[in-house]
């Protein structure tokens, strides 16, 4: 049968399934903004469960989550508390002008913005929202990884893991769309509690390095760093100390670029 998408509506599943103990997305979102002296006020755009926006408020920052589930939202005030939490639309959102000094976008969150339109008016809603000088910072798949690879697509991989007394085992394929520029996947959940199967698609924005840059340099931004690694999904993971790389070929992407004052 065909649902919404299970993690989302269950984050405690989501943290179960991707789990982060020692905070290395926050931390290495927090290593970006020092780096490029970004000011306190943070927008965490697809802030999910929150632990990434909690971990920026600790850091002594003022964070703003934004997310489109409520389920997540509701999540994240409960269990991390600290940042304010909004429901907003990362393809057309309005929270101020000039409110933020930086807008922080991590784990192919910029990638659901499918279309031109959508990403254009992603980046417009950015410049917004930010100070002239603000900072943006993202973290996501990366497109030219899949130029003339297949080692990620078209066979399924498989998960198990147990929540609530319940063992829970995924399919996950991933298939290129080429006509729409998309990286699509088909995730299959079957559980042990007699439940029936469900099936979740959902699909991803390829985006080439220099086409990321195109649309930020569109949009006012000066591209200061765009690079595969290291990041906080990339293997060997980010550790702190590693500076920015300068190759762009592996499966993760990582932005930083200043709005033009």
């Amino acid at each position: 049968m065909t649902s919404g998408n299970l993690l989302t509506d269950n984050p405690e599943l989501y943290e179960a399934r991707f789990p982060d103990p020692e905070r290395l997305a926050g931390r290495w979102a927090e290593d970006c903004l020092r780096r490029y002296g970004a000011g306190p006020r943070v927008l965490d755009l697809g802030c999910g469960t929150g632990r990434d926006a909690a971990r920026l408020h600790g850091s002594g920052r003022s964070v703003v989550g934004a997310d489109l589930s409520e389920e997540m939202l509701a999540y994240a005030r409960d269990r991390h508390p600290g940042p304010r939490y909004v429901r907003a639309d990362l393809r057309d959102f309005s929270l101020g002008h000039g409110e933020f000094d930086a807008a922080v976008c991590l784990d192919s969150s910029l990638l659901y913005c499918h279309t031109n339109d959508d990403l254009d008016g992603f980046l417009a809603s950015c410049r917004r929202s930010l100070v002239p000088g603000g900072l943006l910072v993202a973290e996501m798949r990366n497109g030219a990884y899949f130029l003339g690879r297949n080692d990620l697509l078209n066979t399924p991989r498989h998960n198990t893991l147990s929540w609530q007394g319940v063992s829970y085992r995924s399919a996950t394929t991933l298939r290129i769309d080429r006509t729409a520029q998309l990286l699509r996947r088909t995730r299959t959940w079957t559980a042990d509690d007699g439940s029936p199967p469900v099936e979740q698609f959902s699909a991803w924005r390829l985006l080439l390095p220099q086409e990321l840059r195109h649309f930020l340099t569109s949009h006012g931004f000066t591209v200061l760093a765009l690079h595969d690694g290291p990041g906080p999904r990339t293997e060997p993971p980010w550790q702190e100390g590693d500076l920015p790389g300068t190759a762009a070929d592996a499966d993760r992407l990582h932005v930083v670029a200043r709005l033009d004052g």
